[in-house]
């Protein structure tokens, strides 16, 4: 199977520590993120992901237009970093050394523009900060 990933989620991904929206939500990202660990592939897609799953119920701001702006600010800046346009439909690298380069420019804070206005960046600042020691996803 395919795990399709919105843009900002790639972001997100790296600080992952176990927190999030409600227990459900939590429950369903370790899913994901073991997934991921494990080796199965990722797909860059617009709108609504993997992630955000246990949120489409009951109008959660997935769908809204503020999001779609945050990824495509995330989509801007991942695709400087790794030298070459990202776009919908297209296999997500994953690996132990691409995770580590995501998380040294993420650390830097060379593509953390669509994490401005987030309610989690606070968290994922904080993360970044201890080295990513606490985070969740490690790549496949």
């Amino acid at each position: 199977m395919t795990i399709r990933l919105r843009a900002h989620h790639l972001l997100c991904l790296l600080t992952y520590v176990g927190r999030g929206y409600t227990p459900a939500f939590v429950a369903h990202y370790e899913r994901v993120v073991y997934r991921l660990n494990a080796g199965e592939e990722a797909v860059l897609v617009e709108g609504p992901d993997e992630i955000c799953a246990p949120m489409l119920e009951g109008g959660h701001h997935c769908l809204k237009p503020r999001i779609a702006a945050r990824d495509a600010q995330a989509l801007a800046a991942l695709s400087v970093l790794i030298g070459s346009e990202l776009v919908p439909g297209a296999p997500i690298p994953l690996t132990t050394a691409s995770v580590a380069r995501l998380r040294a420019a993420f650390a830097a804070g060379t593509i953390r523009r669509a994490c401005e206005a987030c309610q989690w960046s606070p968290l994922c600042s904080d993360v970044a900060a201890s080295g990513f020691t606490a985070a969740r996803f490690t790549g496949g």
